[in-house]
């Protein structure tokens, strides 16, 4: 007769054979648009009134900007734009009117900054394409 094997005494944890899961926060881009990380001044009035204010441009797509201001603004409200980039030796710009969608305080809000996700509203003929242009060029210019 052959030996019969016996049951093994050692019992696996159930837990050890559960595969860890991990844990986190999957971010999905729910843009039409892809950001790209930049940072270019620019300056901007509220529509209807004349007084100039400087601010950040930190993101930039297609579709709008991530920008730092000096001031408290409503979300709704419209600003007119001029974004300043340098090409070459020549100092461009970008002109439009663009929508404050969201508002947050930036970390840095003892120093006055608030951040602001902006959508473009509209724009002078040939700004889409130059916009188009500026961030194909700092794209390209990011990647060598």
């Amino acid at each position: 007769m052959s030996p019969a094997k016996l049951p093994s005494s050692k019992k696996k944890d159930k837990k050890e054979e559960k595969p860890l899961s991990r844990k986190g926060v999957l971010a999905i881009e729910k843009r039409k648009h892809p950001r790209l990380f930049l940072e270019l001044p620019f300056d901007y009035s509220r529509k209807g009134k004349k007084t100039d204010f400087g601010g950040i441009v930190k993101n930039a797509g297609e579709g709008g900007i991530l920008v730092y201001l000096p001031e408290k603004i409503d979300v709704g409200e419209l600003l007119k734009l001029e974004i300043y980039f340098a090409k070459g030796l020549e100092l461009n710009t970008v002109q439009g009117v663009a929508k404050i969608v969201w508002a947050d305080l930036a970390a840095r809000e003892t120093w006055r900054e608030h951040r602001y996700g902006l959508e473009f509203h509209s724009m002078p003929k040939g700004m889409i394409q130059k916009l188009k242009n500026l961030l194909k060029d700092l794209g390209e210019t990011h990647k060598s």
